[in-house]
């Protein structure tokens, strides 16, 4: 229980994030999502099957496909996300094995697989955003994506050009042992509908970070997230993410019809965008 409470409290919220993500790179393997009619489609890498064979029988050739196949996702988990040692540490696999053998972990990691056995739906909808998204954005570049089990630490974890997908951390906002640890606004956020809704907002974001973010008002900041979110709900094809100052964001995109979607997220000027934020 020990390792387990201190690993609950850490998780990202898309409502309250204002920093630069994590950048890294990594190549990847075709994946059973993958169309081969069409290879430019986003296509969700299971990493997360490996780490469960690995984590839940010790299956030593599921840890070689992890470290050969997936060398990047693997780091990025234990050195970024657990931050368990480095990725080269002689004792590395046996301290990532020890780490997830906690019961509650054992038991995320059972549920994790029965809830996402199915993912055609998430794959599906995430590359229909991208494609939008590539027509807002044209110099935007297309990431490969990944699921893994990060032991209830980040939602998404963002790469150069790298979507990681936390499942354990979208079972529900009725999941029993997300009530022992989230608060209920917390938990609503903690579903399958938003997988597809934060990979956008975390991957935007992460190629068009508010820069001199210390330096910044409050406003700025929640401006800049506002055009952000704007932004991943016109690749929704929703109003997925509702907040005033997306509103303001709307109303001024309405006012200024010649203003490209590419010069609104470059621009690093909000005393304009702040006219239209509601007194």
């Amino acid at each position: 229980m020990r390792k387990f409470r201190k690993i609950a409290v850490v998780s990202w919220s898309v409502s309250l994030l204002f920093t630069t993500l994590l950048g890294t790179s990594c190549e990847m393997k075709l994946t059973p999502f993958a169309d081969e009619g069409d290879a430019s489609r986003i296509s969700i890498e299971r990493y997360d099957l490996l780490e469960s064979r690995y984590l839940t029988t010790g299956d030593f050739s599921a840890l070689q496909q992890m470290n050969t196949e997936y060398p990047m996702q693997t780091r990025m988990l234990i050195e970024d996300m657990l931050q368990l040692g480095e990725v080269n540490d002689p004792d590395i696999n046996n301290r990532l094995l020890n780490f997830y053998q906690d019961s509650l972990l054992q038991i995320l990691i059972q549920d994790t697989e029965n809830h996402y056995a199915n993912m055609a739906d998430i794959n599906r909808n995430l590359d229909k955003s991208f494609r939008k998204l590539e027509k807002l954005l044209p110099g935007i570049e297309r990431p490969v994506v990944y699921t893994q089990i990060g032991a209830l630490n980040q939602s998404v974890l963002i790469g150069e050009r790298l979507i990681g997908i936390s499942l354990d951390k979208y079972l529900g906002a009725d999941y029993p042992l997300y009530q022992r640890y989230y608060e209920e606004n917390q938990r609503q956020t903690m579903t399958r509908d938003y997988i597809v809704p934060d990979c956008m907002v975390f991957y935007v974001l992460s190629q068009y970070p508010l820069s001199r973010y210390d330096e910044r008002s409050l406003q700025e900041r929640e401006l800049h997230m506002a055009k952000v979110m704007w932004v991943a709900n016109k690749s929704l094809g929703s109003s997925f993410f509702k907040r005033p100052y997306i509103d303001a964001v709307d109303e001024y995109l309405s006012d200024h019809k010649g203003l490209s979607v590419e010069e609104l997220m470059e621009a690093d000027d909000y005393d304009s965008l702040l006219k239209y934020v509601a007194e």
